[in-house]
């Protein structure tokens, strides 16, 4: 019997499990590489984990890059994975210097930087909004050239952490030096936003959001699943729920996937995963917002593809890494129902006195994973800063309408309650 394929899994936070579970379904080991947040019980608990290789990729890449090819040489492994968005460069970095399957370096600055990715899309003919990007917050004048309203955000950030929509002029000079003000606080930490990324401010696109899952080999795209995020107006962009198959007319769907797979090849993405975020201006015409070259919502949105559209999202994300070939390039999926993601909203901010609703959802038979990432004590950021969901359930239904059904009632009974602040 030949040994299981190693994978070195970097970034992946242990107590989020889709991408564990799939790597335990596929039958292979996972040397994890930890987040700066992580444990290491938590950590060595996870599903298919044989080995912590801590590594600063942050702190100190070049020495994180040599340690990990000492390992490699010391005993080679098959392949290697980002688990988080700020992962996505060291990865790219270390598959070339090893010689294993993932990003070009190329490939990975553009996904990391909403700036380049908004160029790449306009020479390659894709829509895209108007922007500038700010440097210095003293520059915050320089957005006055566009159409108003206008969203703010760090230009490699994520999570819609210190994104806020600015309606008019007379705001943007605030908004832009409060996500400047976001940026600085959170340098250093395990948020991986670099100082020289500077501030994006682009115009604002009026319609629903909607994301889409999709896998790359070789070249080749194929979008797994797109899922209905709603009407995000802002002025912060908290997301709290998907619903996937998104219920789009067939023409629609036809143009998002067009559209996906024109950016990646304007991207220069040619093999892993990614997870895409657009929004569909006038409910019709899509427009890309941004693309993460990784599995999104710390790994759920594979399940969700799963569940919608029968792909094992993850643990073909996992074979690509490992330089095989995807089971869905060769197997007709099977679609298993509709599924939904509910993420507890953060609201005020707080210190969390209790979450309530949790034994029943615990119990309930529609869900399949609930997931506690704080509980009481712990301190809630509000938006536009962001520390985190308290909560995530995800869940499967037999119609959109039930899940939708679904959602309504988690936001009835399912909710954090604070401290009362002095």
């Amino acid at each position: 019997m030949s040994p299981r394929p190693k994978l070195v899994l970097v970034g992946q936070l242990s107590t989020f499990p889709w991408v564990f579970d799939a790597a335990e379904r596929a039958g292979i080991d996972v040397i994890l590489v930890p987040r700066g947040d992580d444990t290491t019980e938590s950590a060595g608990r996870a599903a298919a984990v044989v080995e912590l290789l801590p590594l600063d990729i942050e702190g100190n890449p070049e020495a994180a890059l040599a340690a990990l090819a000492d390992r490699y040489r010391q005993e080679p492994f098959d392949g290697i994975m980002a688990g988080n968005e700020q992962a996505v460069p060291f990865v790219a970095r270390a598959a070339k210097e090893l010689g294993l399957t993932g990003l070009t370096e190329e490939a990975a600055t553009v996904v990391r930087d909403k700036r380049s990715m908004r160029q790449h899309l306009r020479d390659a003919g894709l829509g895209a909004p108007g922007f500038v990007l700010i440097d210095n917050p003293d520059d915050w004048a320089d957005t006055l050239t566009l159409r108003f309203p206008v969203v703010v955000k760090p230009a490699n950030g994520h999570s819609s952490f210190g994104v806020i929509r600015v309606d008019d002029k007379d705001g943007i000079e605030q908004a832009v030096a409060r996500t400047c003000k976001l940026v600085e606080a959170h340098l250093g930490a395990d948020d991986g936003l670099a100082p020289e990324a500077g501030v994006l401010v682009e115009e604002y696109l009026d319609g629903p959001e909607i994301s889409a899952e999709s896998l790359i080999h070789h070249g080749k795209v194929r979008v797994c699943a797109i899922s209905w995020k709603g009407e995000l107006t802002g002025p912060y962009f908290q997301e709290t729920t998907l619903r996937a198959p998104a219920q789009l007319p067939a023409e629609i769907i036809a143009a998002v996937e067009a559209e996906v797979v024109g950016a990646h090849h304007a991207f220069g993405v040619t093999e892993g995963t990614t997870h895409t975020e657009l929004r569909l201006v006038g409910g019709v015409r899509p427009v890309l917002l941004e693309m993460g070259a990784r599995i999104g919502g710390g790994g759920y949105m594979a399940h969700l593809a799963h569940v919608s559209s029968g792909i094992d999202m993850a643990v073909d994300a996992l074979r690509i890494h490992l330089g095989l070939e995807p089971l869905c390039w060769r197997e007709e999926p099977v679609p298993a129902g509709h599924a939904a993601a509910y993420q507890v909203p953060v609201g005020s901010g707080g210190r969390i006195k209790e979450i309530h609703g949790l034994d029943a959802v615990r119990t309930d038979p529609r869900v399949d994973y609930l997931v506690q990432t704080m509980g009481p004590g712990s301190l809630m950021r509000p938006y536009p800063d962001f520390s985190g969901y308290p909560v995530i359930v995800l869940s499967r239904h037999e119609s959109d309408a039930e899940a939708e059904a679904y959602r309504a009632h988690l936001a009835r009974t399912l909710y954090v309650e604070y401290e009362e602040q002095d």
